[in-house]
């Protein structure tokens, strides 16, 4: 793997609470998914290596740039694409406007050039047709798209989205999901959800953090072996499961530590981050 994002020693407190806690990781090209509880540090993760909050200790940097720097940093941020949580719209702008204002703070001064770089956005987001049309009239889906179009202007080279599908509905999942696997061939692209549906579609690599710490790191596949064994079948919800329900066979499915003779599932990508989570929980509390 060709690393473009390393990152060691991350750690970030906020008050008595550590938001990050000493997190090292390596990034190379294509989709990588990050998961977690609310809470577990996530978008705070992201807002460092996006430059938004430095950290009280440790350093990254984003193809061969350091923000330890002000020259470094800014590298960085003409080098990054950031999709927030919430990205903060005027509500009068149109997608074109908008679009245009955030190329023009990432220092496309051609006017021309910014322009055709705009439309070149739009269109690969789908806005090509309403991108006169004012923001405030359109869909929540599109909207995302405008957001999305906008963190892909300059054609950077690290890609930050901080729950990119959240309210989508599945038309528009599915539409994102095709656009975030496409810029995902040619960069790095670091994807902040809580569909595991999400990173089981998209992603080569997945991240699970919890308590502000990376408690996994390996591909989807390996987190849902780590399920293998403990993802069962029952005609009632087993009541040693640590989490059970009824599916739309009318069976239950049950995970956590099967009992003997139990009628074993194929586990999933789910099953494999609830017990990560809860086997994390255990280290911590025992």
């Amino acid at each position: 793997m060709t690393v473009t994002v390393s990152a060691c020693g991350l750690t970030l407190r906020y008050g008595a609470a550590r938001a990050l806690d000493d997190v090292s990781v390596r990034l190379g090209r294509g989709v990588t998914g990050l998961l977690g509880p609310n809470g577990a540090g996530k978008t705070t993760l992201l807002r460092v290596l996006a430059t938004a909050v430095p950290a009280d200790t440790g350093a990254f940097t984003v193809l061969g740039h350091d923000p330890g720097t002000a020259r470094g940093r800014q590298e960085v941020r003409r080098a990054l694409g950031y999709l927030p949580q919430t990205p903060g719209f005027h509500p009068d702008f149109t997608p074109f406007e908008f679009v245009d204002y955030v190329a023009i703070l990432k220092e496309l001064t051609d006017r021309a050039a910014r322009h055709r770089e705009v439309r070149r956005v739009l269109e690969q987001v789908g806005l090509g047709e309403v991108r006169g049309k004012r923001i405030k009239k359109l869909s929540g889906g599109m909207r995302q798209r405008v957001a999305l179009a906008a963190a892909l202007v300059g054609d950077p080279g690290f890609l930050v989205l901080d729950e990119p599908t959240v309210g989508l509905d599945p038309e528009q999942r599915l539409r994102f999901r095709e656009l975030i696997a496409d810029a995902g061939e040619d960069r790095t692209v670091l994807l902040s959800t809580h569909q595991t549906e999400d990173v089981a579609m998209l992603c080569h690599r997945v991240l699970v953090m919890a308590a502000g710490r990376i408690r996994f790191d390996g591909t989807p596949a390996e987190l849902a072996a780590r399920a293998d064994g403990r993802v069962w079948s029952s005609t009632a919800r087993d009541p040693g499961a640590k989490a059970g329900w009824r599916t739309g066979t009318g069976a239950f499915r049950n995970v956590g530590d099967p009992p003997e003779g139990a009628d074993l599932l194929e586990p999933t990508l789910e099953d494999g981050y609830l017990l990560t989570l809860d086997d994390d929980l255990a280290e911590v509390t025992a």
